[in-house]
């Protein structure tokens, strides 16, 4: 792709002069005579080089560089002037110019200027770009976890994250989809571009459309003012729809609309907008079940559905566990400024005995309120809500285990919750337990559950011969 340049200039006849020199070399070019007019194409376009005429009425070169350095701190600038001298040139690099230039000039000095400073951004745009990317991978250890479930979403994130490919990620809420998200744009050639969000269950479809499209003043009561959607905000990085199951059938056409032509239409507007972002989505509904329920459009489901990613709900990997509340600890810790706890055996027993129905996001709130309510070294079960012990008990009542468990005890106790739960269906229990099926048998067989398993059988067995 050419680099774009903008050239601002109160005389005609220099701007015509660039504007055809420039595009013979192969620049896309963008002239004003207008300084005001030029920094507001800096502020809403994306220009590599900006050369500007030290010397205008309206403006000098110089306040058209106070102005851009306010909002757009590192765009490339050159000033170009009649009027050299020593402090003028040193004033106009001050103020963060990349070169000068002083008129008349040859078209060689100009050309070599130009192809220099063009040079300097897009090695600085590589440095960043290579650093974003750094910071990427860091972004995906911040997905917490050794088990199968997460080292698989680790490697998806990474393999796809070079791609454009549109990514629906599927979990219960509270499980980091979020953090996938984030990952995947940190690790992607849009990682220098911005990473925008929204949550489409948050906003009524009125406010949503205008957020997501933007909208024309005096397109409804109280538009004052243009608003920029955020689609376009987005443009150049990565926009993340969480909860896109929650959507309207309009809004999902208008969505439709962008994930095949890459354009929008701001609300009260009848003038498309092209937009280049990476849509990333999340749900944490079934939305095959709501395809065929007629709640969500099919079209669009197959749109977002490129390349799904399923993060397990923690009850499904609780061998995280111990990582998830060791790290969280750590975290408020810091956070706190606080010494370090500890947390005992009683109170790990009793976090891995619990169900976690509001998965990561529910560990890390609790986490914290101990980390703030306790004042010894170590976290014991009584700094934890009652609720966690009130789940164990009653696992533990209903498996008849003594009332001081052991870890052993929990997951016998937490097997026969779930064998309990899904009616004795092993390949269920075993998807919900988080192992394979094979594991279960096993565990069946340690803990000694083989009445209940002859139970399950002999009622399948009747079942079977039922029908």
């Amino acid at each position: 792709m050419s680099a774009r340049i903008l050239v601002i200039d109160d005389e005609d006849s220099m701007c015509n002069f660039m504007e055809i020199m420039l595009s013979k070399e192969g620049y896309e070019v963008d002239v004003t005579t207008s300084p005001n007019d030029g920094v507001d194409k800096i502020r809403n376009e994306n220009f590599d080089l900006v050369i500007a005429d030290l010397n205008m009425p309206e403006m000098t070169g110089i306040d058209v560089l106070k102005k851009v350095r306010s909002f757009k701190f590192d765009q490339e600038l050159v000033v170009m002037t009649a009027f050299a001298s020593v402090e003028t040139a040193i004033e106009a690099m001050k103020q963060g110019a990349a070169d000068y230039i002083t008129k008349p000039f040859k078209v060689d000095e100009i050309k070599l200027v130009i192809e220099k400073s063009i040079n300097r951004r897009k090695l600085i745009g590589e440095n960043i770009t290579l650093k974003k990317q750094l910071q990427g991978a860091n972004s995906v250890d911040k997905l917490i976890g050794q088990s199968e479930a997460i080292v698989q979403v680790k490697i998806l994130a990474r393999r796809i994250a070079c791609s454009d490919s549109t990514v629906l990620i599927r979990g219960e809420s509270g499980t980091g989809k979020d953090l996938v998200a984030k990952a995947i744009h940190s690790l992607s050639p849009r990682c220098g571009g911005p990473f925008v969000t929204i949550n489409c269950a948050a906003l009524p479809e009125t406010l949503l459309e205008t957020e997501l499209f933007g909208h024309k003043r005096g397109s409804f009561t109280g538009a004052i003012r243009d608003k920029d959607g955020l689609f376009k905000v987005a443009s150049g990085g990565t926009f993340f729809l969480d909860e896109v199951g929650n959507t309207t059938p309009a809004i999902q056409v208008k969505l439709l609309r962008v994930l095949e032509d890459k354009k929008i239409t701001p609300v009260g507007d009848t003038k498309t907008m092209d937009v280049d972002v990476r849509l990333i989505a999340a749900t944490n509904a079934d939305l095959e079940e709501d395809v065929r329920a007629g709640r969500f459009r099919a079209d669009l489901f197959y749109r977002l559905n490129v390349i799904p990613i399923d993060i397990p709900p923690l009850r499904e990997r609780m061998e995280d566990l111990p990582l998830l509340v060791d790290h969280f600890v750590h975290k408020f810790c810091d956070k706190t400024k606080t010494r370090l706890r500890k947390v005992s055996k009683e109170a790990m027993a009793l976090l891995t005995g619990y169900a976690w129905p509001g998965n990561v996001r529910e560990l890390e709130n609790i986490i914290e309120r101990a980390i703030l309510l306790n004042r010894s070294d170590t976290l014991e079960p009584s700094d934890f809500p009652e609720k966690l012990s009130q789940q164990q008990s009653a696992q533990i009542v209903s498996s008849g285990q003594p009332a001081t468990p052991t870890l052993e005890s929990i997951e016998k106790a937490y097997i026969h919750f779930v064998m309990s739960q899904t009616d004795g269906r092993k390949a269920e229990a075993a998807r919900i337990l988080g192992i394979d099926t094979s594991t279960l048998y096993r565990k069946i067989q340690r803990y000694d559950l083989k009445a209940d398993d002859k139970k399950t059988e002999s009622d399948g067995n009747n079942a079977s011969e039922s029908k």
